[in-house]
C-alpha cells in the first residue's frame, strides 16, 4: 500500500519584481498512515509554502507531489480539487469558521459539498463534534464559543470527509497554552484513531516533542529535527 503523502525533490520558486526567491529547494518528505510529524523552522523558512504544495493549494515549480501513490502535483485545477476535497484535510491558527452557520452546519457543509446526503453528513458531523465534545454546542454559532470550541470545531470540519492526510499550520497557536494543550491532545487522538497522516506546523517545542518525529526547513530543504 502507498504512503498517504509522499514530497520527492519538490522545488517553489517565488517571481517578482525584485527577481526569484527560491523557497523550497528539492523536499524530500514521506507521511505513513497514523503517523503524526512535527513541522518546526524560523517564520520565512517556507513551512506554509511547503503545507499549501503538500495540500495541493500552490503547484510546484519541480518535483512531484504524490497522493497515495499518485502524482497529483500538476493535475489540471479541477482534479486537483478533487482530491484535495476527498483526501486532505486543512486546519489553520484561525479557525476560519463561517460565522452566520452553526457548529454543525459548519461540519456538514464540506460534506454536501463533496456529494454526500445531507442525513448521512449530519451523522458524521455529530459524530466528530461529540467526540471533541461539542455534543452540547451543535446549533451554537461560532460567536457563540470559545477559542478552543471553535478550533474544535474547525478540526472536525478538516475530517468530515475522511482525509487520508491532515496539514495544520499552527493549529492550537492562537489558544493559551492549558487549551492548546488539551486541543492538541484530541487531535492526535483522532489522527490516530482514524490512521490519518498528519504534518503540523508548530512553533511549540512541547507540543513537537510529543510527535512521533520532528523535521524542519533548513535552506529550503528537510533536515530531521
Amino acid at each position: 500500500m502507498s504512503d498517504p503523502l509522499v514530497l520527492q525533490a519538490v522545488q517553489r520558486t517565488y517571481r517578482g519584481e525584485a527577481g526569484e526567491l527560491p523557497v523550497l529547494r528539492g523536499v524530500d518528505l514521506t507521511l505513513r498512515a497514523g503517523e503524526i510529524v512535527a513541522l518546526v523552522a524560523p517564520s520565512g523558512a517556507g513551512k506554509s509554502t511547503l503545507l499549501h504544495v503538500a495540500g495541493l493549494l500552490d503547484r510546484p515549480d519541480g518535483g512531484a507531489v504524490l497522493v497515495e501513490g499518485r502524482d497529483v502535483g500538476t493535475l489540471p485545477d479541477g482534479a486537483r480539487t478533487a482530491v484535495r476535497r476527498d483526501t486532505i484535510g486543512f486546519v489553520y491558527q484561525f479557525h476560519h469558521l463561517l460565522g452566520e452557520f452553526t457548529a454543525l452546519e459548519n461540519v456538514v457543509l464540506p460534506q454536501l459539498i463533496a456529494g454526500k446526503s445531507r442525513r448521512a453528513a449530519e451523522t458524521r458531523a455529530k459524530s466528530l463534534l461529540d467526540a471533541f465534545g461539542l455534543g452540547q454546542r451543535l446549533e451554537h454559532l461560532p460567536g457563540k464559543l470559545s477559542g478552543g470550541e471553535q478550533q474544535r470545531v474547525a478540526i472536525a470540519r478538516a475530517l468530515a470527509n475522511a482525509p487520508k492526510v491532515l496539514l495544520a499550520d499552527e493549529p492550537t497557536g492562537n489558544l493559551d497554552v492549558h487549551t492548546a494543550g488539551v486541543v492538541f491532545e484530541e487531535l492526535m487522538a483522532m489522527v490516530r484513531g482514524q490512521n490519518l497522516a498528519a504534518l503540523v506546523a508548530t512553533h511549540n517545542p512541547d507540543l513537537a516533542a510529543r510527535m512521533d518525529r520532528t523535521v524542519t526547513l533548513r535552506d529550503g530543504r528537510i533536515v530531521a529535527g
